[in-house]
C-alpha cells in the first residue's frame, strides 16, 4: 500500500493506493463529481484508491482538483517504478452510450500528455476544464505518457466518464505482470 500526504495552504490531501487491488474506493474530495470519476477509475483499473481531500472549495475547485491529480500521479510513480516484468503498454477504447474515448499509455517514465477531448462548460457545478487539468498532473506526476482522444460524443459526463475509464482500463492493460519482458525496453531501464 502506497501512502501519499500532501499539505499546503489551499488543500489537505490523503491518498492509499495499492494498484494491485481489487477496484475498492473510498473517496472524499468534496468535488462530487470528481468522487463519481474516481470511483469508476478505481473499480475500472482494479486500484483499490482511498483519497480524502479538504480543499478551498469555497473558491472553486480548481486547487482540489489538480492536487489530487498530483498525489495520486505521484503514488502511481511510487507504486510502478522502477519498471520491471509488466507490459508497459496499454491502450483501451471505452464506450458510454454515444460517446467513446480512447486512451493510449506508455510506462515510459517520460511524462507528456496529449488531451483531444472536447467539452465546455459544466457538468452541474464542475467546471469541464478541470478535466485536462487533473489528466495533466497525474500523467506529469506519474511518470508516463498518455494520450487521451475523443472519438466521438455529445453528452459532456459521457466523455468525461469514458475518459476516465479508457485511463483506467489502460493503465490496468500496461502493469500486467509479464515474467518474460523483463525490463521493457531497449535502454534497460524505465
Amino acid at each position: 500500500m502506497i501512502k501519499i500526504e500532501r499539505k499546503t495552504k489551499e488543500t489537505n490531501i490523503k491518498i492509499e493506493l495499492n494498484i494491485y487491488g481489487e477496484g475498492k474506493s473510498e473517496i472524499a474530495t468534496g468535488v462530487a463529481f470528481l468522487d463519481h470519476m474516481l470511483e469508476s477509475f478505481s473499480k475500472h483499473s482494479l486500484m483499490d484508491i482511498n483519497i480524502s481531500c479538504k480543499g478551498d472549495t469555497h473558491i472553486d475547485d480548481h486547487h482540489s482538483v489538480e492536487d489530487i491529480g498530483i498525489s495520486l500521479g505521484q503514488a502511481i510513480k511510487k507504486a510502478i517504478y522502477p519498471i520491471s516484468k509488466i507490459e508497459r503498454f496499454g491502450s483501451a477504447a471505452i464506450v458510454m452510450d454515444e460517446a467513446c474515448v480512447e486512451c493510449d499509455v506508455d510506462l515510459s517514465n517520460r511524462p507528456f500528455l496529449v488531451y483531444e477531448v472536447e467539452v465546455d462548460g459544466k457538468v452541474g457545478r464542475f467546471d469541464t476544464e478541470l478535466v485536462e487539468e487533473f489528466f495533466r498532473a497525474i500523467t506529469f506526476n506519474a511518470g508516463i505518457t498518455a494520450h487521451i482522444i475523443m472519438k466521438r460524443g455529445k453528452n459532456k459526463h459521457h466523455i468525461i466518464e469514458a475518459a476516465f475509464k479508457s485511463l483506467a482500463v489502460a493503465l490496468r492493460r500496461a502493469t500486467t505482470a509479464n515474467e518474460r519482458m523483463g525490463v521493457p525496453s531497449t535502454k534497460g531501464i524505465l
